[in-house]
C-alpha cells in the first residue's frame, strides 16, 4: 500500500537562504523508500495554513529582511500552527524558522522581531559575530548523533517544555553556552543545521515521516516503515 502524506512547505518562496529546500527533496527520497507519495505545497504571503489540511509541515530560514516580512504575515496563521504543532503534527524548522516559531528573535539592528510563541524559546544576537563552521551532536534520549554545518547569528535559549534536539560534541549550538542545538516539542524539531540537515541525517527524516504516518494513519501498522535502515547521507 502506497500512502500520501500533505506537507506545507511554509514560505518555501522566501525562506530558503541556505539551500533548504534541499529538506523537502530529501523527504521525498526517503519517503519513496517507504512508500510514501509526498504532496508539497508553498504555503507564502497571505495564504492561509489549515491545520486540518496537512501531515507534516517545513520551515526554513531566510536573511533579516525576508523574515522580517515573514513574522508579519504568519501571524495570521498563529492559531492554526500552534494547533496543528499541539495536535501532534511533525515539524522541521531551520534557522529563521525555528527562531519565528518561538516568542521572539532580536536581528541583528538590534529590532526585536515578534514570532508566534508556539514553543517556549527566545533569541537575542551577537554584535559582529556568527557561529559558523562544521557542527556535531548527540541526542541524549536516542543515542543518534548528528552532522551538520551551522551559520547563524542569533542565540536561541530554550524554554519550558523543550529539549535539545542533541547535547554539543563539535562546534557552538544554539547559544554557545549551554552547550544544547536545536529543539525538539512533542513532534517538532528545530535546528540550526544548514547543509540541509536531512541529506546528512536520514534518521531524522525517518523520524518525521513515521511520525506523520502514524498520527494520519492511526490504524495502520508502520512496522516496516520503522525497520527500513537508512542510509546515513543522501
Amino acid at each position: 500500500m502506497t500512502y500520501e502524506l500533505n506537507v506545507a512547505h511554509l514560505y518555501g518562496d522566501l525562506m530558503n537562504t541556505y539551500g533548504d529546500v534541499g529538506n523537502i527533496l530529501a523527504l521525498n527520497y526517503y519517503a519513496k523508500q517507504m512508500d510514501v507519495k509526498l504532496n508539497v505545497k508553498v504555503v507564502s504571503l497571505d495564504q492561509d495554513f489549515k491545520a486540518a489540511d496537512y501531515d507534516l509541515a517545513f520551515f526554513g530560514g531566510g536573511q533579516d529582511f525576508e523574515q522580517v516580512i515573514v513574522s508579519k504575515d504568519i501571524q495570521t496563521k498563529k492559531k492554526e500552527l500552534t494547533d496543528f504543532i499541539e495536535d501532534g503534527g511533525p515539524v522541521l524548522a531551520i534557522c529563521g524558522g525555528f527562531q519565528l516559531l518561538g516568542h521572539y528573535y532580536v536581528d541583528a539592528k538590534g529590532d526585536k522581531i515578534p514570532g508566534i510563541g508556539a514553543l517556549d524559546h527566545y533569541t537575542l544576537s551577537q554584535d559582529n559575530h556568527r557561529f559558523i563552521g562544521d557542527i556535531v551532536i548527540k541526542n541524549a534520549d536516542n543515542g543518534e548523533t548528528y552532522h551538520g554545518f551551522e551559520n547563524h547569528q542569533g542565540r536561541t535559549f530554550l524554554g519550558k517544555g523543550e529539549s535539545p534536539l542533541g547535547n554539543v560534541v563539535q562546534g557552538k549550538g544554539n547559544n554557545g553556552e549551554d552547550g544544547t542545538e536545536g529543539a525538539i516539542y512533542k513532534n517538532v524539531y528545530c535546528s540550526y543545521f544548514h547543509g540541509p540537515i536531512l541529506t546528512r541525517n536520514g534518521n531524522l527524516a525517518k523520524r518525521l515521516l513515521v511520525a506523520a504516518l502514524k498520527r494520519s494513519y492511526p490504524d495502520a501498522d508502520f512496522a516496516e516503515q520503522e525497520a527500513l535502515p537508512v542510509p546515513a547521507t543522501f
